[in-house]
């Protein structure tokens, strides 16, 4: 017995409910609960509720009847419809094996309609459902009210159920969509033209994601295959109805944050086509990459977020690290890492950084990097315990073996101890042994960073947004406003410091010589103070140094000028630009200390 012969059966022994019509290759009432608008005689007085009620006890014993005497049509189209249209095909034959089973009439579209059956499930297409083929090169297709009047009408609201029975639209009780892949389009390698990327922004896609989310209440929508799973195992009567109810409002939530990102995302594009300079509204769309132990401190509640942004697609960094060993990542070790890595990625030469609290505490470029790491560690060593070490080259054997026996310069004796090693890159010697050092120490592999990103901070009630300071050293003219006139060697040593110092919390000082940091001093309240640290940290060692300053020096004599230049300080570099500009030359002049200016400053808060 066919299926369409069980409900007339089903139906003449419940005497409630009349004939129905064909549509499509399955059957379907010819009103939005299945009852034949010619004959109305036998549910006069009955509310609509009730009629759906009696609809689906009819229909349920149908199928009963069916699977009886053909169990072939057990479970399909007896509990619903589900919409699948997805770009991402993963786990598609999965789900459409777990909707037949559970009793949903699949309906589909182009591709999806093709893999599910060439996977052997019958599929009713859209355009048989809405009667309209495919039009405009597949812009239309579920765009019409065959489709969207089955997902938005409310269920327990009778004109709305009223409407979709006069004009027989099925309901449909599952909408899969996942959406063309705008992203990859865009970002593919060679970039596509501007036409074809707006050939990829998908209309009828978000359509009825935002429409099934709408009608949650009585619809599910899936956006993401990662929950196919827990999509069938509600439909399969696993389910609570909280359960099944908390379920759609999760998917809802999670399907508007699927258009969401998208739009943001098709945004961003346009502004970078038609746009200049700051965008005058923007979303930025993140996606949750880690769930942290805690913040800066343990009352505070924390996650790191991925960037999904276009432009961070190739911004390499801390963010899209590989992490190869060692205990989880906290806030604070995100923090330091990224401060870590943008300084060494600062450098063009082979060199070491060595953070502690966001700030740079010993820098060193050598050709041999295992000597521009001990130099790196002996600028401060103290600092040194527990900070974060970053290169910008990779780590081979005899370097990860040096990383792992280093003694402290301060007793040589104790170990030195890591929170991160973060490098671009690992031989698989280098790797291996590295992992021996500590079973917490944690290794991430990282592409170098990359320029030009976009910089965010939250003040009370708003966002500020600026461009990175990207500019490099090698970018800047150093003019010499002193008598005295700079060596090669001094010059090599003002950049290096000059780089040192752009990666040092204001008010920020760096002592440095022959390619290494001597000793820095950084978030004082007064120039002064971070002067008079950074040449207690060099030590001795000040004699014959360079001194970088990221800003200018509002005072010179008696000040934080004079104070290097009777430390044995050589060479000087500032931005220059404060009204005193003159007293600075003046006192270097007396002291035969080399000084020169950038124009630039370099504040970090």
């Amino acid at each position: 017995m066919s299926l369409f012969a069980s409900i007339q059966s089903a139906a003449s022994r419940r005497t409630a409910v009349p004939g129905f019509s064909a549509l499509s290759r399955g059957f379907f009432p010819t009103g939005a609960v299945g009852f034949d608008r010619a004959q109305p005689s036998c549910f006069t007085g009955l509310p609509l509720s009730r009629r759906s009620h009696i609809f689906r006890q009819t229909l349920a014993s149908a199928a009963e009847m069916s699977a009886e005497k053909d169990p072939s049509v057990a479970g399909k189209g007896t509990k619903g419809r589900a919409l699948v249209s997805v770009s991402d095909k993963s786990g598609l034959a999965e789900l459409a094996k777990g909707l037949s089973n559970a009793g949903f009439e699949l309906i589909s579209t182009g591709g999806s309609a093709a893999a599910m059956e060439s996977a052997g499930f019958e599929v009713t297409r859209v355009e048989q459902l809405t009667g309209f083929p495919e039009m405009l090169d597949g812009r239309v297709k579920t765009l019409h009210p065959m489709v969207h009047g089955g997902i938005l009408a409310k269920r327990e609201n009778e004109d709305h159920m009223a409407t979709v029975e006069s004009n027989n639209i099925p309901m449909i009780d599952v909408v899969v969509v996942n959406l063309y892949p705008f992203r990859s389009t865009v970002l593919s390698k060679p970039p596509v033209d501007f036409d074809t990327a707006i050939e990829n922004i998908d209309i009828g896609g978000p359509a009825m994601i935002r429409a099934a989310a709408k009608n949650h209440k009585d619809v599910t929508v899936i956006v993401d295959p990662a929950d196919y799973e827990i999509l069938v195992n509600q439909l399969s009567g696993k389910a609570t109805d909280e359960e099944e109810i908390a379920f759609r409002k999760k998917m809802a939530w999670k399907a508007f944050q699927h258009c969401a990102t998208y739009d943001s995302q098709v945004s961003e594009y346009l502004w970078s086509e038609v746009g200049e300079g700051l965008p005058p509204a923007f979303s930025v769309p993140v996606t949750v990459a880690q769930s942290l132990r805690y913040g800066e401190n343990p009352h505070q509640s924390a996650a790191f977020y991925s960037d999904d942004t276009l432009a961070s697609a190739k911004a390499g960094g801390v963010g899209k690290a590989t992490q190869h060993h060692g205990k989880e990542m906290s806030y604070n070790n995100y923090l330091d890492a990224d401060a870590a890595y943008a300084c060494v990625c600062d450098i063009e030469e082979p060199a070491c950084v060595v953070v502690k609290h966001t700030n740079p505490c010993g820098v060193a470029c050598r050709d041999n990097l295992l000597e521009a790491y001990e130099l790196a560690v002996k600028a401060d060593p103290i600092s040194a315990f527990g900070g974060i070490v970053a290169f910008n080259r990779p780590v081979d054997e005899d370097l990860a073996n040096h990383i792992r026996q280093f003694r402290s310069p301060t007793d040589g004796e104790t170990k030195m101890f890591y929170e991160i090693v973060i490098a671009p890159g690992y031989t698989p010697e280098g790797l291996a042994t590295l992992k021996g050092k500590s079973k917490t120490l944690r290794i991430l592999e990282a592409q170098p960073k990359i320029d030009g990103a976009a910089v965010f901070r939250q003040v009370s009630g708003g966002y500020l947004r600026q461009e990175e300071d990207a500019l490099k050293a090698a970018d800047i003219e150093f003019t010499c406003v002193s008598e005295a006139q700079p060596t090669p060697e001094q010059v090599s040593d003002l950049k290096f410091a000059w780089t040192c110092v752009k990666h040092v919390k204001s008010n920020a000082i760096v002592i440095a010589k022959d390619q290494r940091m001597l000793g820095m001093g950084s978030g004082q309240p007064n120039r002064v103070k971070s002067v008079n640290i950074s040449l207690e940290k060099a030590g001795n060692e000040t004699k014959g140094s360079v001194m970088a300053s990221d800003a200018f020096f509002p005072f010179s004599w008696n000040d934080s000028v004079e104070i290097a230049c009777r430390s044995g300080v050589k060479a000087i570099v500032h931005p220059g630009g404060s009204m005193r500009d003159s007293d600075a030359v003046d006192c270097c002049n007396k002291y035969g200390v080399v000084l020169m200016t950038t124009g630039v400053r370099h504040f970090r808060h």
